[in-house]
């Protein structure tokens, strides 16, 4: 083998690994405990394996989302209907695929926002930091002991009764 070859085949193995763990995913048991555990926002990504926008939501704009650090800040998961239909319907109430799901806990109750359809980059981060903020937001109202209501929708689910694979 000729070291340009092998110098390619490495660079190509490296480049692979960086990429497998930069679409690497929780479960939504791993993120359920997470959010529970440390307050953070759970955000899920409801994706097929045979939509075009969900492959390329996972392949190529979660993983630079993930490399900007927002993941950091959030429970992570993705959720295919296909596998998890009766999870995905509690969590998402239905629709089109993909989406964006967060749910934050405030003072008011599990609160749940989304995002449908293919995204850029950019509107998959501002959804993030909105929702970052508006949870900073409701932590001090809280602190101060007001009584704001947040702008997110209220949900029926209660990640706090889930189970570690679904919603109880």
């Amino acid at each position: 083998m000729t070291p340009m070859l092998f110098a390619s085949i490495i660079q190509a193995a490296i480049l692979a690994t960086g990429a497998d763990q930069a679409a690497q995913t929780e479960s939504y048991g791993d993120a359920h405990r997470m959010a529970v555990e440390t307050g953070k926002p759970m955000v899920i990504m409801v994706g097929t394996t045979w939509c075009p926008p969900c492959q390329a939501m996972k392949k190529t704009i979660l993983p630079r989302v993930r490399e900007h650090g927002l993941f950091k800040r959030v429970a992570f998961a993705t959720v295919d209907p296909d596998r998890d239909g009766e999870l995905v319907q509690k969590l998402t109430g239905g629709g089109p695929v993909p989406q964006l799901v967060m749910f934050r806990h405030t003072p008011h109750g599990w609160m749940r926002k989304k995002l449908v359809g293919g995204q850029s980059v950019e509107t998959v981060e501002q959804f993030i930091n909105e929702g970052l903020a508006a949870d900073e937001a409701d932590k001090k109202v809280a602190e101060e002991g007001e009584n704001t209501p947040s702008s997110d929708k209220t949900t029926g689910h209660n990640p706090e009764s889930a189970g570690d694979d679904q919603p109880g």
